[in-house]
């Protein structure tokens, strides 16, 4: 799945005219580099969420013949969803038996996606150390410095989020909740670590298994997926994969758009 039905905002005013997903980077639109990644790592089946100026992304993929793959919209003209209710309202478009591979429309990067894709799911337990459980999603997270890090534990799994400048934590797990206080006088990367906890930036790209959906059968047609993996990391398995030799650039503002000729070029992605 494509997110690609986002207002675009920190583009405008690229975006007062053009959706974000249409956008040109090295000529051709974000949209295009996004399906032509998938198109070439094998993937047959892509859905797209659509709802500012859907009707430009849908005109775009017919005239181009959706790239000759499946290519299945997602229609939220009537009310932006956010990514948790955007992939809700798609459950019907996806093959039920296989993770969805989602990928924001505006990120750039060179990974490689049949090996993420294909990366295990399999967690390890921390009391026997033995791999038992397969992850209900994985997220694709590196190091790099932002101002909001996903937190997980010894087996890479989530087990909260943190805002560096706000030094706020959100968790389900009341011991995690307990650094609050803690990291309101330190150093909030080194406090995590003193307590087995590591900090990675998420990506915009992840895996979300089928079996998951039932989950959100009491949301509200509207939320973030990620307030969703934090809600219930306790109750399904949610794995960090970390990639060091990732490059990605978010193309979401203007001073990136300006660099996303040449990452294009550096990284051949």
């Amino acid at each position: 799945m494509i997110f690609a039905a986002g207002l675009g905002t920190r583009l405008k005013p690229l975006t007062d005219r053009m959706p974000k997903a249409l956008v040109r980077v090295g000529g051709e639109p974000l949209l295009k580099h996004v399906v032509l990644k998938f198109r070439d790592a094998g993937f047959d089946r892509i859905v797209v969420n659509v709802h500012h100026f859907a009707d430009q992304i849908i005109d775009y993929l017919n005239a181009n013949n959706n790239f000759g793959i499946d290519i299945r919209i997602s229609d939220e003209r009537d009310m932006l969803l956010e990514t948790g209710g955007g992939l809700k309202k798609a459950a019907p478009l996806f093959d039920s038996s296989s993770p969805v591979f989602i990928h924001n429309v505006d990120i750039l990067s060179n990974l490689d996606f049949n090996k993420f894709y294909g990366a295990d799911r399999k967690v390890v337990c921390p009391s026997c150390g033995v791999p038992h459980e397969m992850a209900g999603a994985t997220l694709l997270v590196s190091w790099r410095k932002t101002k909001r890090y996903l937190i997980f534990n010894r087996q890479q799994r989530l087990v909260g989020w943190v805002n560096i400048e706000m030094r706020q934590i959100k968790s389900c797990y009341e011991e995690v909740r307990a650094l609050e206080p803690e990291i309101q006088e330190g150093d909030v990367i080194d406090i995590l670590h003193r307590h087995h906890l590591s900090a990675f930036a998420f990506s915009g790209i992840h895996t979300f298994s089928p079996k998951l959906f039932p989950l959100m059968k009491d949301y509200p047609d509207k939320f973030p997926i990620m307030d969703f993996y934090l809600q219930n990391a306790d109750r399904v398995a949610i794995k960090g994969i970390v990639d060091d030799s990732l490059r990605l650039l978010d193309v979401g503002k203007l001073d990136t758009l300006d660099q996303a000729e040449s990452f294009l070029i550096k990284y051949g992605c």
